[in-house]
């Protein structure tokens, strides 16, 4: 317990922020689409990113000094684009706020959504390979502490997906969607910004 109660705790506080994956979760969970695959795509990525940083794969960065500016402009430009797609939505409103049916994401579109999310975002990398890989060799099991982190992820996605519902009632609201829209906008051009900044 020793190791794996800090990997579960070092990982939840890392996943607790909002950001592009997590909007985007959340944003499923409320409309019941395919919110399963969704959050079993998310905690399984991070299960990946976590195992190869505990393992000791962080220095790829360091490897491949090319790595951290394609992915940082490369996600950067990915999520001012999804943010461009989500503040045309809260400026339209009307079909977004259709948790019934409309206009349905297919379960590919919102797979490969959420795989962009993840993988396109140096944060994740930052995050699960260089933080908790780093920090797990301070602890006497590396291994019990990666479960932990592991753990942590799947709580955290499948509690954010599916206790979302419990939020429906608010978001049967049109302008709720709208407000949503918007703050998932603007969240994902403030981390592009922050991105490219760096």
């Amino acid at each position: 317990m020793a190791s794996f109660v800090p990997g579960f705790l070092l990982s939840l506080s890392l996943i607790l922020a909002i950001g592009a994956q997590n909007a985007f979760v959340l944003r499923q969970g409320l409309r019941r689409l395919h919110v399963f695959w969704v959050c079993l795509t998310c905690a399984t990525c991070d299960a990946v990113l976590i195992a190869g940083g505990v393992a000791g794969f962080g220095a790829l960065a360091e490897a491949l000094p090319w790595f951290e500016a394609v992915m940082r402009y490369g996600g950067a430009a990915f999520l001012i684009w999804y943010g461009w797609q989500n503040a045309r939505s809260a400026w339209k409103g009307g079909a977004a706020m259709d948790t019934s049916g409309g206009d349905v994401q297919s379960l590919r579109a919102a797979i490969l959504t959420v795989l962009a999310l993840t993988w396109l975002n140096p944060h994740v990398y930052l995050d699960t390979v260089v933080l908790i890989g780093s920090i797990s060799a301070q602890y006497p099991d590396r291994l019990l502490f990666g479960i932990g982190a592991v753990l942590a992820s799947f709580t955290f996605f499948f509690s954010l997906g599916y206790g979302a519902r419990l939020l429906a009632p608010l978001f049967a609201n049109q302008r709720a969607w709208q407000v949503l829209d918007a703050i998932i906008a603007l969240t994902m051009w403030g981390i592009a910004l922050k991105l490219l900044l760096l």
